[in-house]
Order: structure tokens, then C-alpha cells, then sequence
């Protein structure tokens, strides 16, 4: 009888710790939704970003991502991908602030990035608000295929083959 005692008590333990793991994980990971003004842009591609995705100003959560959406109608912006970010009220940006994907780690986490401008306009917040300025992610592949065809190339002009010089009787 004592045994079983016992192991209830171990099972609440470990139970009751669980729960509290799993309040201090949710409580840090700072997942909850922003809820504030919309703003949108247009980006050539946005690998690796999708809805949820955190928006930041140097580093700080100010907003999410709320949607992506293919433009399929014929113009300027046909196959462009609209990002429509929500962020939070207290957080004016000059007309001129530049959107872009940036990367969290080596390992490839995305996030949306925000850099404020100088400009005296601010984007409107009551929803109409749009970046103009964007930056599409860098593709660690593309990257690595041009360095290794760049050397292999021999694009320098100072690596280039000399021509011979005539030779003298």
C-alpha cells in the first residue's frame, strides 16, 4: 500500500513540473499576436517566411505576419508576393523605412525586418500603409554557386593569362 503511496505522489511531482515547464516556455517564447495597424509589401520572393513570422525593428518584436498573397493579376506587380504585417500601434515608420527577410542564425530561421528611414512622412496606419523600398532574402546557395564559379572563372582581371611575348633571334 505504502508503495503505491509513494508512487502517486513521484507522479504528481513530475506532473506538476511538466506544467511548469510548460507555462515558462509559452510565457518566453513570445508568441502572442500583435495586434495594432496593417501594412503591406510587394517582394520579388519570400522564402522561408510565412504566416506567424515575427516582424522586427533592430532585433525587437514589433509585429507579425498576418498573410501572403501571390499578385496573378497582369501589371507591375504580377508575380510579385504581397506581405500584409501587422504591428503594434505605439510604432510610427518614415515612408522611406525599407522591408526586408533577414535570416536568424546560420541554420536558416526568417524574419521579417524593418528599417526606418529619415524621412518626416510616416505610412499611414489606419490600414492603407505600404513599404516601398524591399529586399528579397539572400539565398545562401545562389551565394555559394557564384563564389565557386567566380574561381573557378577566373573573373580578376590580374588572373588573367598574360599573352606571350614574340621571341627574339
Amino acid at each position: 500500500m505504502g508503495h503505491n503511496v509513494f508512487e502517486t505522489i513521484l507522479g504528481a511531482v513530475v506532473l506538476g513540473l511538466a506544467a511548469l515547464f510548460l507555462v515558462f516556455a509559452y510565457s518566453s517564447a513570445d508568441l502572442h499576436k500583435v495586434r495594432g495597424y496593417t501594412l503591406t509589401a510587394n517582394f520579388p520572393m519570400v522564402d522561408g517566411v510565412k504566416e506567424g513570422t515575427d516582424v522586427k525593428i533592430n532585433g525587437v518584436k514589433v509585429g507579425s505576419v498576418e498573410a501572403l498573397k501571390l499578385n496573378t493579376d497582369v501589371g507591375p506587380n504580377q508575380y510579385l508576393v504581397t506581405v500584409l504585417m501587422t504591428l503594434d500601434p505605439s510604432v510610427q515608420l518614415p515612408t522611406d523605412t525599407i522591408a526586408l527577410v533577414s535570416t536568424e542564425s546560420l541554420l536558416g530561421g526568417k524574419y521579417m525586418s524593418l528599417e526606418p528611414g529619415v524621412d518626416e512622412t510616416m505610412i499611414k496606419t489606419d490600414g492603407s500603409g505600404r513599404v516601398t523600398r524591399t529586399q528579397a532574402p539572400m539565398r545562401l546557395d545562389d551565394l555559394i554557386g557564384q563564389l565557386i564559379y567566380s574561381n573557378k572563372r577566373g573573373d580578376t582581371p590580374s588572373s588573367a593569362p598574360k599573352p606571350a611575348e614574340p621571341a627574339h633571334p
